[in-house]
């Protein structure tokens, strides 16, 4: 198991990886949002902008991309929330189509709306 950290996303709070290579998948950890720079604003669009462009790090942190994810599970408070989430999620993966899980929550750490897990696949 190799373990995968970017410098671009800060560093795990608690006993975990951001993410770990193994058997040539990459699978990341449950990613949040982070705070929203200052003065912004902090939108549910944000949250899963932010959420995105934090994963897509910590793939490229491992030699891959988004277009490399096999399998997206999202963590949402509201379910009311889910067909916004769809629609950015649409935007930011385009044709790219992996299995997904969008699973209603009551509430996620520290107050935010979003969190997503990933599998991608390594490719030599």
């Amino acid at each position: 198991m190799k373990l995968i950290q970017s410098p671009k996303v800060p560093a795990p709070a608690g006993h975990y990886s951001q993410a770990v290579e193994a058997a040539g998948l990459v699978f990341v950890s449950g990613v949040l949002p982070g705070k929203p720079p200052e003065g912004e604003t902090d939108s549910f669009e944000r949250q899963v902008r932010a959420s995105f462009a934090q994963c897509s790090n910590i793939l490229n942190a491992a030699g891959c991309t988004l277009s490399d994810v096999v399998q997206c599970t999202t963590y949402l408070v509201g379910v009311e929330r889910w067909p916004e989430f769809n629609a950015i999620y649409a935007e930011i993966m385009g044709d790219h189509k992996p299995a997904r899980a969008v699973v209603p929550v009551p509430e996620l750490h520290y107050g935010f709306l979003i969190e997503i897990q990933l599998v991608a696949e390594k490719k030599n």
